[in-house]
């Protein structure tokens, strides 16, 4: 048995000096041959034979051959069982711990016995978000809580400001959201606000409405309701 198990251990460590070194070619090709691409975060394997996997920016997702010769952009998708590939490894990569949003800086808009909790960035003049909100009032039994993240127009950190500084947050977010009642004028320390911008730059949350469900998984884009109700009941902590 001994042989056979030194042959196994020198067969996985030839194994690993040859991964070592065809992830060294494939670096060291595309940032000799492509000065301007960002630093290389990670290079690994995909299901497609010769295919890997280039990751820059944290999440941004490239794919090239076994020498760096090309560079793809664009998706990947497994058609037999009909799985967007791409979309599947940007979930885990831009995936936010719920205990690590700044929920200090959001208000919350309970339904129901607010059990089920999610968090959504929203931009109060985003039109997608008003259509999210509206679908919301669907869902019952949640807590959302909200974060301001203004990122459209000078106008969008006027309203979130006059939002945030609201006597009843939740209330004015849902009068403007809802009914198209603008939030009257009102002034505070609405730094909050500005924090939250600063998180979702860190967090690449670049599209509002973005939802984080209790089990970190994210999703961008104005879902529907039943969507929203199958994440919370499958979301665990």
């Amino acid at each position: 048995m001994k042989p056979i198990k030194t042959l196994l251990l020198a067969l996985i460590a030839t194994f690993s000096l040859g991964a070592l070194a065809q992830e060294a070619a494939i670096r060291k090709n595309l940032t000799e041959r492509l000065p301007n691409l960002p630093k290389i975060d990670e290079i690994r394997k995909t299901p497609m034979e010769g295919v890997y996997e280039v990751r820059v920016n944290h999440s941004e997702l490239f794919y090239t051959d076994a020498e760096g010769n090309y560079l793809i952009q664009g998706t990947m998708i497994d058609t037999k069982a009909r799985v967007d590939l791409t979309e599947q490894r940007l979930e885990k990569l831009t995936a936010i711990a719920f205990k690590d949003l700044p929920l200090k800086d959001a208000f919350t808009v309970v339904r129901g016995n607010g059990k089920r909790q999610m968090a959504v960035f929203e931009d109060p003049n985003c039109g997608y978000c008003k259509r999210f909100e509206r679908d919301l009032l669907k869902i019952d039994n949640v807590t959302v809580h909200v974060l301001l993240y203004p990122i459209l127009s000078a106008d969008s950190g006027e309203k979130s400001r006059n939002i945030w500084c609201a006597k009843d947050k939740g209330k004015t977010f849902i009068d403007w959201m809802v009914n198209d009642v603008t939030p009257p004028a009102a002034k505070c320390d609405a730094a909050a606000v500005a924090r939250n911008f600063e998180f979702g730059k860190k967090a690449r949350i670049t599209g509002t409405p973005t939802i984080i469900f209790a089990d970190g998984s994210r999703v961008p884009g104005a879902i529907g309701a039943d969507r929203v109700e199958k994440l919370l009941s499958e979301a665990k902590p």
